[in-house]
């Protein structure tokens, strides 16, 4: 258990969880905002066609300007979020927001479960000291004389490891589904097969677009296999990328292709994962964000007046 608490707790730079907080924050933001035309149109339906799913079955139905309303103000909670203004107090709130918004969108019909993993990191950072740096938030933390950094007692590696934690989670439940819905039979491409044909098929009858390599990989049964045997190793291995370093790099890189061929194949967008926010807890994602930021000082400088 030592070992385990050493690893869990294991340091990791304020830095970090703050830019992670920043970029998933703010993808967060922008996905509901997205969302919102699409948020308002099905809460006008009529009441049948709700089914409450997790915290939105505690409301029920609610009026379309009740719905706009909360899914305006997660948008302000979001952003909030994202600056790190009164962390403490109103992270929670947004990631609570969150989930309620996602969650009555998924009422109406369909689950989109696509969203799952986002609203977990934002309700991980949310209970985490992700403000302790860069952050409009002044008043958190205590302060480290030598660095002038504020400091979490309990430090900033264990809120990494929760989000790769769920990141990898996400996928082994994925690959565990599979294999509970087809068996050892899911590894000889014949489900896959059936699965793009069908899905391709309905895209096509109603009108949408198909996939552009959809007709190509279903004329190549090996193709098939050797694409269900590797989307079976990519989500069960995923925890190998808790091992941090190149291993979780090289799981992130598999695991991100693995989405690109969803989309090409089946025209299936999973925006957080394709877009490569699930996997930016396996990355030292704040040197991009110091990059920037000593960008902007020198910048600053050099175009201040001189005395």
């Amino acid at each position: 258990m030592k070992r385990l608490a050493d690893w869990w707790f294991a340091p990791a730079p304020a830095e970090r969880l703050a830019a992670l907080r920043i970029a998933i924050g703010g993808f967060a933001l922008v996905y509901t905002v997205a969302r919102l035309p699409e948020l308002v149109a099905v809460a006008q339906l009529e009441s049948s066609s709700f089914h409450g799913v997790g915290i939105a079955s505690a409301t029920g139905v609610l009026p379309p300007s009740a719905v706009l309303a909360i899914a305006i103000a997660t948008c302000v909670l979001l952003a909030a979020f994202t600056l790190g203004v009164a962390h403490r107090y109103l992270a929670p709130v947004a990631a609570l927001a969150l989930i309620w918004t996602c969650s009555y969108r998924s009422s109406w019909g369909q689950l989109f479960h696509t969203e799952n993993l986002m609203a977990l990191h934002v309700l991980a950072l949310a209970v985490s000291p992700a403000a302790d740096s860069w952050a409009l938030d002044g008043r958190r933390g205590s302060i480290d004389a030598r660095r002038g950094a504020r400091v979490s007692p309990t430090g900033y590696g264990w809120p990494i490891k929760l989000l790769a934690a769920l990141t990898a989670a996400t996928y082994v439940i994925a690959g565990l589904a599979k294999l509970r819905l087809s068996g050892a039979t899911w590894l000889d491409g014949d489900q896959l097969r059936a699965q793009i044909a069908i899905d391709n098929l309905r895209k096509a009858l109603l009108g949408d677009a198909t996939a552009p390599l959809a007709t190509v990989v279903l004329g190549h049964p090996l193709w098939l296999a050797v694409g269900s045997v590797a989307a079976i190793a990519v989500e069960l291995g995923a925890p190998i990328a808790l091992l941090g370093g190149r291993i979780a790099r090289g799981w992130a890189v598999a695991a991100w292709g693995f989405h690109v061929t969803v989309v090409l194949t089946m025209n299936i967008l999973f925006p957080y994962p394709l877009f490569g926010f699930a996997f930016l807890p396996l990355l030292p994602v704040e040197r991009p964000f110091r990059w920037v930021a000593a960008w902007v000082a020198a910048h600053l400088r050099s175009s201040a007046p001189s005395p």
